[in-house]
């Protein structure tokens, strides 16, 4: 098996594979061994079980055919073309095994091998991943990150995105578009550039992000200006607001209804309080031996070096915290929730109906001085100017804003 070469018989044809290596087996705990085990077909220490008997004497058996082989393939998965109708449970068994043997914290096969398993499992690998505050970790692990592209949640609170990231492709790319729900991109210096730069892709060619129902742009310099760039989302049902440049009032709400049909919420949305949002899936404790390789490793501290001297450069931590609208704990200052939401057809129904009453009640003046009108005809004529005023005070209103509607068009 070192030199030869290797056959491979796949649907009803043979060829050749070749410029493979197999992975070498582990040294021997002994150095002074003399037999040095080069192949890996030759028995070793990992093939088999050693357990006790009852009267306290070691007795070892031999691992199934079937959990010698998944050694094998853990061991050269970067040469594993695809898993696609494996079942799941041999994926579930060989990504441990895999994950036992630290094939992912090796990053020259760790994106292939994450890509394997994503191709072929989906959301099984990773259906949430929480990278809240956790930015070293998503700079040093974004080419690894990427492969997982059926996540239905992903927090980036916090991780210095700015208004030009490349993770942003990956954002708006085809493979998310129809998996991500949620997306918090909070806390990241995000303006409305950047917004406009997140979604350039989505309003020119359509696609990306077609799913994503709650998104968090909280902590942000963004304005009311850039929220136009949110009405390519089809099914954006919740947003979050707090800490940005706007401010809660008549022409806010006005605003959210018309670009994005949103209505301010009085209590604060349990689902942007972040208690929910965790990592989930096969990887969730490869993503934590990815934290907690990088904290062992010497560059580290040279990155921890950089930090402060860029701290010192733009100015004191707390200014820095303050520019990110990040309060001292690194949780978010205390500010007016800005919570948003779509409402549904009953409560649509029912904003309608004290819409009417409002009305009704605006024009009973009205109907009382035309009784008045009625009564007094052979008053000024100035008496009769209020109403028509109203009148056509309340029609330009409404021209206004379908106007409005047909120039966002």
């Amino acid at each position: 098996m070192d030199n030869g070469t290797i056959y491979v018989r796949e649907r009803g044809n043979l060829r050749r594979v070749g410029d493979i290596i197999l992975a070498q087996p582990k040294p021997p705990p002994s150095s002074s061994s003399s037999c040095r085990r080069t192949n890996p077909f030759v028995l070793r220490k990992e093939h088999f079980i050693f357990t006790y008997n009852e009267e306290g004497s070691l007795r070892y058996t031999t691992k199934t055919l079937f959990d010698l082989t998944l050694l094998f393939v853990a061991d050269n998965i970067h040469h594993v073309d695809s898993l696609v109708g494996f079942p799941d449970q041999i994926g579930d068994r060989l990504f441990v095994a895999a994950e036992e043997n630290r094939v992912f914290l090796n990053p020259d096969i760790s994106q292939k091998a994450l890509k394997l398993f994503s191709d072929a499992y989906g959301n099984l690998l990773l259906s949430s991943l929480c990278l809240r505050h956790r930015f070293p970790l998503l700079h040093e692990r974004i080419t690894e990150i990427k492969t997982f592209h059926s996540l239905k949640s992903l927090d980036l609170f916090g991780c210095r995105l700015g208004d030009d990231h490349d993770l942003f492709r990956h954002l708006t790319s085809t493979s998310l578009a129809s998996s991500l729900t949620q997306l918090f991109i909070g806390g990241n210096h995000l303006s409305d550039v950047g917004l406009q730069r997140l979604t350039a892709p989505i309003r020119m060619m359509r696609k990306g992000l077609d799913s994503l129902e709650l998104l968090d742009v909280s902590y942000n310099p963004i304005s009311e200006m850039g929220l136009r760039y949110l009405k390519c989302l089809p099914k954006l049902a919740k947003l979050d607001a707090s800490g940005t440049n706007m401010k809660l009032g008549t022409g806010l709400k006005t605003t959210l209804w018309d670009i994005l049909g949103l209505i301010h919420s009085e209590k604060p949305l349990s689902t942007f309080d972040h208690s929910g949002c965790k990592t989930e899936g096969w990887a969730e404790q490869v993503v934590n031996q990815w934290e907690t390789s990088g904290c062992q490793i010497p560059k580290q501290k040279k990155m921890e070096e950089s930090r402060a001297s860029a701290l010192r450069f733009f100015g004191r931590q707390k200014f820095v915290r303050e520019l990110l609208n990040v309060g001292e704990n690194g949780k978010e200052t205390n500010m007016e929730k800005l919570h948003f939401y779509k409402p549904t057809a009953n409560s649509h129904l029912k904003g309608k109906m004290d819409a009417s009453t409002t009305c009704l009640q605006v024009r009973n003046p009205t109907c009382y001085s035309r009784k008045r009108k009625q009564e007094s005809r052979k008053s000024d004529a100035s008496h009769q100017s209020p109403p028509t005023k109203a009148k056509s005070s309340s029609s330009l209103v409404l021209t206004a804003e379908d106007t409005d509607l047909l120039n966002s068009y």
